[in-house]
This record gives structure tokens, C-alpha cells and sequence, in this order.
């Protein structure tokens, strides 16, 4: 019987898997696709999931961030990092670099998807392998979320990502976030020759359409062409419970506010630390303690800021707010780019 199977080969599954390995647990990732695989996501590490990769020896190549910048039209408010800097990295990059340090652990994922599982009281049959633990890292639309009873309807409006890149050299070491009436657009610097380009938006049109609102961003991205588009959403995603068990949900599949605040997979990758704590203690209600700190303060501040940037008026001013306030908005920045 093994110790853990893993749904999901993303970074939170790979993290997790690696974590575990290390710690002596026979340990299986499942995953419905094979390879190197790439998603709709803004790319930008912040310091506290740099701090986690590190720790593990994981260092994949990217471009430095050094904080982040809110601009609308003229207007430009901006926070250095206090405790070290973020990371723009390819999706693909970031995938391929923890494929290789799983391999490295001796574990490398199966490609089937989760199908049945069964509470057995001592342990799980996850279709037909007899497992102590399983761990959902199967992203936001998680179907071990759903398996488990664990899914909730997500309450407000229904917001989408879209995401490109351009084949240019940043111009920016910061993470520009774009301000229009109805979408923000991020701008991460990736590599030395390409900047990744993210809208969040309740509108559901094409990129060109959306980037159109955003004339700031013209003059960077005049006469080049954007990369295939990929999308995600809707970004709300709501778990009744962390854990159903002997099943415990982590990163998004465990729910998700939003990406506004760009602090996701640092969260996910505290709540694979948590969860193989959890296992190895053999206290699993640990995890549930663990996984109300790890994000307490994310959903707070993101759920702040969606809330008032709901309102037209206060939208409009924010980054004119945030530059008359700077230490606010250096505090801001601060608390969600510590280590969760």
C-alpha cells in the first residue's frame, strides 16, 4: 500500500511529491496529461515561493522581479520587494525544472487521471490502488475536489484570465499591473527576450480587445505579435473544507479567490509543505489548522481589494490613492510577498 497518491503534476503536485519522497513516503503522482505542460497563469513568483524552491535546491531559470508597479494612464505607484526578490518564469520552465527534481526523488507521474475514490476506513482505494493519503493538487477546477463532496458554488461575479507573450526584452524589472474600467493587464518579465502578458477581466472577449483598453501598454508592444492565447476561469473557486478524511485539497484545488494579487503559488506551495507535515505527524487536522493560516491573510487583502475595486469610482482612482500613499502600498505589497 503506498503512503500518498498525488492528483495533479503542476508544481504544487510536483512540490508535494518531492517533499514526500524525501521524507521517506511512497509517494505516486497521477496526472491526466504527460509532459511538460503549460496553462494560462501570470508567471510571477513572488519572494516567499522563490524562499520555498530555494530551500529545496529548485532554481529555475527566469527573469529577477524586484516589485511590483500599479499604473493607470499617468499615474504610477510602485513597491520594491522587502524580503527578496520574485521570479518571472515560464510556465513550461518552472514545470520542467520540478519534472526533473521529482525524477531526481525517484518519482515520476502517471499519466491517468483520478476516477473513483473510496473511503476504506484505515486507507483509500483511488480506483484500484490502496493508498493512505491522497492529495488533490489537481488545479481550479479540481475533480478530487468534487469526489470528495467538497465543492461549494462560488458566490459574485465570474472573472477570466487570458495570457500571451511578446518576443521583446523587458523593460521592467518590476511586475506592471495596468488599471482600466473593466480588466487589469499584467506585464512580467520572463527572460532576457520575452514579457508575459496576463488580462483579468468579468469580460469574456478576445485579448486584442481587452489590451485596446490599456493604451499605456501600446508603446511597448507596438508592431509585435502576441503568442497564442491561453485562458483560465472562472477564477472563484470554492472547497467547503480543506480536507474530507484521508483526502486533503491543496493550492487552487483547495479554492481561490482570484488572481489579482498575483500570490498563488506561494500559497500552494505552503500548503504542500503543510500537507506532508500533516501526513508524517499523522495528525491530519494539523493540515486543516495550517492550510486557515497559510491563507488568512491572502484572502483578506484579495478579497479587500476586489471589493473595492468594484466600485467605478474608487477603481478609477486607485493608483492616483496608492501613489499619494506610498507607505500604505509598500505595506500592501509587503504582507503578500512574505512567505506564507
Amino acid at each position: 500500500m503506498r503512503d500518498l497518491v498525488i492528483a495533479g503534476g503542476g508544481p504544487v503536485g510536483l512540490v508535494t511529491a518531492i517533499l514526500a519522497a524525501r521524507a521517506g513516503l511512497d509517494v505516486t503522482v497521477r496526472e491526466r496529461r504527460s509532459g511538460v505542460i503549460d496553462k494560462a497563469c501570470g508567471e510571477g513568483l513572488m519572494p516567499g515561493a522563490v524562499q520555498t524552491l530555494e530551500a529545496l535546491g529548485i532554481q529555475p531559470e527566469g527573469h529577477r522581479i524586484a516589485g511590483i508597479r500599479y499604473v493607470a494612464g499617468d499615474r504610477v505607484a510602485e513597491a520594491p520587494f522587502r524580503h527578496g526578490g520574485g521570479l518571472g518564469v515560464r510556465r513550461t520552465t518552472l514545470h520542467e525544472t520540478l519534472l526533473v527534481a521529482a525524477a531526481e526523488a525517484g518519482v515520476r507521474p502517471v499519466v491517468r487521471p483520478v476516477g473513483m475514490i473510496v473511503d476504506a476506513g484505515d486507507h483509500l482505494l483511488v480506483d484500484d490502488e490502496p493508498t493512505r493519503h491522497l492529495v488533490a493538487a489537481d488545479g481550479l477546477h479540481s475533480r478530487v475536489r468534487r469526489l470528495a463532496g467538497l465543492e461549494d458554488p462560488a458566490p459574485g461575479p465570474r472573472r477570466f484570465g487570458l495570457r500571451a507573450h511578446v518576443a521583446r526584452a523587458p523593460w521592467s524589472d518590476f511586475v506592471e499591473v495596468h488599471w482600466a474600467a473593466a480588466s487589469e493587464a499584467y506585464v512580467t518579465p520572463v527572460g532576457p527576450d520575452l514579457v508575459g502578458i496576463a488580462v483579468l477581466s468579468s469580460l469574456r472577449r478576445p485579448m486584442s480587445e481587452h489590451l485596446a483598453d490599456h493604451p499605456g501598454l501600446g508603446a511597448h508592444l507596438d508592431g509585435l505579435e502576441l503568442s497564442p492565447v491561453l485562458g483560465a476561469g472562472p477564477l472563484r473557486q470554492v472547497a467547503s473544507a480543506p480536507r474530507a478524511g484521508r483526502v486533503l485539497l491543496a493550492g487552487d484545488a483547495s479554492g481561490y479567490v482570484d488572481a489579482l494579487t498575483g500570490e498563488g503559488m506561494a500559497i500552494g506551495l505552503a500548503h504542500a509543505q503543510a500537507a506532508v507535515q500533516a501526513i508524517r505527524s499523522g495528525d491530519l487536522t494539523s493540515y486543516d489548522r495550517a492550510w486557515r493560516r497559510i491563507g488568512r491573510r491572502h484572502d483578506l487583502l484579495t478579497r479587500a481589494l476586489l471589493g473595492t475595486t468594484r466600485v467605478p469610482l474608487v477603481r478609477r482612482h486607485l493608483v492616483r490613492t496608492a501613489a499619494l500613499a506610498p507607505r500604505v502600498f509598500s505595506a500592501v505589497v509587503d504582507q503578500l510577498a512574505r512567505p506564507a
